[in-house]
């Protein structure tokens, strides 16, 4: 059995951005649950849960040693800074939308 939580429970994030691109690390707290991290969090998870932001593909890098993932998110922030007329043109706020996600975990962990 399983329980929905946020992400932001049991991992932390950093967004940056060049261009129109913006990429997302989410690290897990605890080692042990970045396997669970890595099979709940795929680029066509991210995409789907923002399509009207992210109009272009999206590429995952797992950094296995450091219990973290990259997500490089082409054509995501509008234009980029220069071109783009919205509030976040650097796209500091993608760390806490994904971080807003809900993941499953194992009803036996511990809260």
């Amino acid at each position: 059995m399983t329980r929905r939580i946020k992400l932001h429970e049991i991992a932390h994030a950093r967004a940056g951005d060049k261009g129109n691109t913006s990429n997302v690390s989410v690290w897990a707290y605890d080692p042990g649950d970045y396997p669970l991290l890595k099979e709940q969090l795929t680029p066509e998870r991210i995409k789907a849960a923002y399509p009207d932001l992210i109009q272009g593909a999206v590429t995952r890098y797992a950094l296995d040693h450091l219990h973290g993932l990259n997500f490089v998110m082409h054509d995501a922030l509008e234009g980029g800074v220069n071109t783009s007329l919205g509030l976040d043109s650097h796209g500091k706020s993608w760390s806490f939308l994904v971080l807003d996600l809900d993941v499953e975990v194992p009803d036996n962990r511990p809260a």
